[in-house]
């Protein structure tokens, strides 16, 4: 399957320019992707722009991704309300290097002609003074093309207005693509729907420039079904970085979709093919409940993100909050693991003092915490069997709990009723 079919029936595909699909089936092209460095980790949101790249790359076509060392410092106004702030340089490098490292998971450097590589535009902008930009460039994009661009007129017609820092952005983006179509014989360039004026913009300028011919294709901006923002969680963006998003956090993402989400995110999402997907939506449309596509969509995203061990771990995370596993599974775990899991979960923090001493248990979850309400209600929940911790139902109001109660001498795990989570943290 050539690659723009496969985007096609991945529903990934948005826009292609006329001439583009019959290029790629000739033979061998080089496209390319940029990412700029806004934070030093994508997000769950940047995955289906590296999904166009491996798909190009399966299909025998040659991936560049670009990691924007120059345009991170100006800031993209594309689908943006109001002016990004800028970065420092320490801070943009810190964040290229997480990014570029990011990318290497993802991407093979190492098949020969179609091998990907990676570019930083500030390679080539570094010694481009201004002068010789807006003579060598400026001159050749009209305002009156910059202005028809929608991601400019949005911002003109608003109440922020944008700068001519922001203004120039295209420009630079299409001075990216005429510098890679010049010396990495880079023809085409992807993105996402919201790129389509930048990209097209390098277009024009390799044509006006050099009389060059250059060609553009968008995917779909993800959105969720509901409206809601496709990457977003309670606890903000959902991120590739372990240490900004937990794996169990991440693989709780994924297995919570709605089914008509899962449907759509497991074409974009996995390199799954199209009779397996079929199968399995065939499969999940008979049995909703036992949700095998969130399962699958889950397992295959979290193994290539974080790999098979966080995937075992994340399962058995699962398996922990919500089902049999016992408590001696958090021993396992080193403490960032633990509140990773307990994400999300109310959570309090008690001194160690007050357990050296022992600390009955109405006082530690009444008074110390805030599990209950009083100790009268803590008192009834307890003597109707309807509390726990660590797993074990607490048998008496009057239990005394120590320091050798601990998980990993730092943690209580508090259960009100079987799915009412708490944690304790003692410090």
């Amino acid at each position: 399957m050539s690659f723009v079919e496969e985007l096609r029936w991945r529903g990934m595909l948005h826009d292609i320019m006329p001439g583009t699909e019959e290029l790629l089936n000739k033979g061998m092209v080089s496209g390319y992707i940029g990412f700029d460095p806004t934070a030093d980790s994508l997000h769950v949101g940047s995955l289906a722009t590296i999904m166009t790249l491996i798909h190009f790359q399966r299909a025998g076509h040659k991936p560049y991704a670009l990691v924007g060392g120059a345009t991170g410092m100006v800031g993209d106004p594309s689908g943006k309300s109001a002016e990004r702030s800028l970065l420092s340089e320490d801070a943009l490098q810190h964040n290229l290097q997480g990014i570029q490292a990011q990318l290497e998971k993802f991407l093979d450097f190492t098949s020969g002609a179609n091998s990907a590589e990676i570019v930083n535009n500030y390679d080539w902008f570094k010694e481009f003074s201004f002068l010789n930009f807006i003579r060598d460039v400026g001159k050749h994009i009209t305002v009156n093309y910059m202005m028809a661009k929608d991601s400019v007129k949005s911002r003109l017609t608003g109440d922020s207005g944008m700068s001519f820092t922001e203004f120039s952005y295209q420009l630079i983006q299409g001075y990216d693509f005429y510098y890679l179509w010049k010396n990495k014989s880079c023809v085409l360039q992807m993105g996402g729907s919201d790129q389509w004026g930048n990209i097209v913009t390098g277009t024009e300028l390799i044509r006006r420039k050099d009389g060059g011919e250059a060609y553009a294709l968008t995917t779909q901006l993800i959105k969720k079904a509901d409206g809601s923002k496709f990457g977003k969680s309670e606890g903000g963006n959902i991120w590739l970085d372990p240490a900004q998003t937990s794996p169990y956090k991440f693989y709780q993402f994924w297995l919570n979709a709605t089914d008509e989400d899962v449907k759509k995110f497991i074409r974009i999402f996995t390199l799954l093919n199209r009779e397996t997907i079929e199968a399995m939506e065939t499969e999940h449309d008979a049995a909703p409940h036992q949700r095998l596509l969130q399962k699958a969509l889950a397992k295959d995203i979290t193994i290539r993100v974080h790999g098979e061990a966080a995937y075992n771990k994340a399962i058995q995370s699962s398996e922990f909050l919500f089902g049999n596993t016992g408590i001696e599974f958090l021993s396992e775990l080193n403490n960032d693991e633990v509140l990773g899991i307990f994400e999300g979960v109310p959570n309090y923090t008690v001194s160690r003092a007050d357990l050296e001493a022992g600390i009955n248990v109405q006082d530690l979850l009444a008074v110390k915490t805030s599990v209950f309400a009083s100790k009268g209600e803590a008192k009834k929940m307890i003597q109707g069997g309807g509390a726990a911790i660590n797993k074990a139902k607490i048998t008496s109001p009057d239990s005394v709990y120590q320091l050798d109660s601990l998980i990993n001498d730092k943690f209580l795990v508090v259960q009100k009723g079987k799915k009412n989570y708490f944690l304790i943290v003692i410090e």
